[in-house]
């Protein structure tokens, strides 16, 4: 749904640079904005505009211009006292007015005439700005404005407490399909909610709006840009092929009930094509894909417990709902999420830095960092998981981020290397957790190509196709700026092209190599302690290799 909003910054600027602050020329401002807004209702967008507009005369005028165009008027009364409207006045506007430099200002020396019977009103001194947003977003689809699948709850798959045994049994006398590892995440990615509104495994019918259009569609416009599936063998399907239901078994252990099942053929090349952008089976991903079984079932899923692993993370394994908890707990008042899959460097560091900095200047007071490091299959040469998170809470416990401000969490997708294709899914899973904010990095989710070695996917791509990608308009993008080592300066700082000589360009060969040899970095590039335990994993490799293969010694 296409939107603008209206404010002082843009309208007092251009359209109603001639206008003061007298009662005439208040009442003009508050006529004209209406007018703007009714052109852009009656093109079809929702307007929203953002004027004090103090005297009640104005708004219902406002509200008689829509109303003889014959379009939806709507009066919000964002209902914050004084005190908190001095503390949120990043321009010292108030500052000024108490001080007498600034005469007529509404709440000091003139009157605010109070709405007897807006149609909202938000307290904005006790909701968060999320659940403000939620408020109005949903003012809007009980008017039918907006369709009401824009913005969904967390659709957990869960089985019912009430009704864990029952399905437990029902599981024990179903037949059963053995899954593989990545099956498991793809459940617990399921379950928990993060491809919320899907029910279960893609049908047919979804998987096509996937691949060829990266939404759901059957009701509104609904961004999912990889296709969630489950492969099944052609000897499985056959064996499964009159079944209604049938339990998902992992290692001797029935984890969930698939029903109303659909088989489809799994069209490897063109699932890869579509979707990679290449069907090269040294891609890490796409291999798998043409590794696994030739068709694909789809149906709802019920998940009998909250999967876990057991390896001592399960703690950080946060679901959507258990995150949107936490941040209520922190008074997030704006959370911004950073995807990676790779330890933490002091560049990293400095945008996420940056990022809290831009969102203060804003007027948001409690801005929250989402740590999210992917923790499903990745690629054998990436770090693992447990190190990597060994790594970012050395990084927090030297404060290169504040860990009052941050929550570290585990995003149990697995790992696609797809560029900008697998970023949406990366940014929408964050959105479907509370966040309203996503850094995108250089190249994200991309790779070399495994033959030509060259970059897979232009690497400003993911941040150009997020800005536009349908169906993510909640959640703003924050594009990545280049971060490099100063050598004047010893720190990682942003890279200014006038400077070029200044910079040096760690890439992430070179860090692995210093790393191995148990070398230092320069100083300024990496905290010390995380550091440290990136040098304790490569050198834990050697010693792996040294065990298979012992040294030979000659007598």
């Amino acid at each position: 749904m296409p939107c603008y909003s209206l404010d002082g910054d843009n309208i007092r600027h251009g359209l109603n640079k001639n206008l003061g602050f007298s009662t005439d020329d208040r009442e003009e401002n508050i006529r004209r904005v209406a007018e703007v807004a009714k052109l852009f209702a009656d093109a079809g967008l929702v307007c929203i505009t953002s004027f004090i507009s103090p005297f009640a005369k104005d708004r219902q005028n406002a509200r008689e211009i829509h109303a003889m165009a014959g379009l939806p008027f709507f009066e919000i009364f964002v209902d914050a006292p004084l005190n908190i409207c001095e503390s949120r006045d990043v321009k010292g506007l108030y500052k000024k007015a108490r001080a007498g430099e600034i005469k007529g200002f509404t709440g000091i020396d003139s009157e605010y005439e109070k709405p007897k019977s807006p149609e909202l009103a938000l307290k904005t001194n006790i909701a968060t700005v999320s659940e403000c947003i939620q408020q109005v977003v949903e003012l809007l689809q009980a008017q039918n404005i907006v369709p009401k699948t824009v913005i969904k709850d967390v659709l957990e798959l869960f089985v019912p407490e009430n009704k864990i045994d029952q399905s437990r049994a029902d599981a024990n006398m179903l037949p059963t399909l053995e899954i593989t590892k990545l099956d498991l995440q793809w459940v617990q990615v399921l379950s928990e909610g993060w491809a919320t509104p899907l029910k279960g495994f893609m049908r047919e019918t979804e998987y096509l709006q996937v691949i060829h259009f990266g939404t759901l569609r059957d009701d509104g416009v609904i961004n999912l840009s990889i296709p969630i599936v489950l492969p099944v063998a052609t000897e499985d399907k056959k064996r499964l092929d009159d079944c209604t239901e049938f339990a998902l078994e992992y290692n001797g252990q029935r984890v969930a009930i698939l029903r109303n099942i659909e088989f489809y053929e799994h069209r490897k090349e063109e699932r890869c094509a579509r979707v990679w952008g290449t069907t090269c089976v040294k891609h890490p991903h796409v291999k798998m894909v043409m590794e696994s079984g030739d068709w694909l079932a789809g149906g709802d899923l019920l998940v009998l417990e909250k999967i876990k692993w057991n390896d001592g993370l399960d703690q950080y394994r946060l679901t959507p709902l258990e995150l949107k908890q936490k941040f209520k707990e922190m008074n997030a008042d704006a959370v911004f999420a950073f995807q990676l899959r790779n330890p933490v460097h002091n560049g990293h560091a400095l945008l996420m830095q940056d990022t809290k900095n831009h969102l203060l200047e804003r007027g948001y007071k409690h801005p929250v960092l989402l740590l999210h490091p992917l923790g499903g299959w990745t690629k054998e040469d990436d770090v693992p998981l447990e190190w990597r998170m060994k790594q970012h809470a050395a990084v927090l416990e030297e404060h290169v981020l504040d860990p009052k401000s941050t929550i570290v969490a585990i995003f149990p997708s697995p790992m696609l290397y797809a560029g900008p294709t697998e970023v949406q899914w990366h940014c929408r899973a964050r959105m479907i957790a509370g966040a309203n904010f996503y850094i995108v990095g250089r190249d994200p989710a991309g790779m070399p190509h495994p033959e030509t070695k060259k970059d897979l996917y232009e690497p400003t791509q993911g941040g150009k196709v997020l800005s536009m990608a349908p169906g993510l308009a909640s959640v703003e993008i924050i594009p990545f700026r280049v971060a490099a080592y100063n050598k004047v300066k010893k720190a990682m700082i942003f890279y200014d092209p006038e400077r070029h000589d200044e910079f040096d360009f760690i890439s992430g060969t070179r860090m692995r190599k210093l790393a191995q040899e148990g070398e230092n970095p320069p100083d300024g590039f990496m905290a010390p302690k995380a550091w440290k335990v990136l040098t304790e994993y490569y050198r834990s490799l050697e010693k792996n290799i040294n065990s298979i293969f012992p040294q030979k010694y000659e007598y």
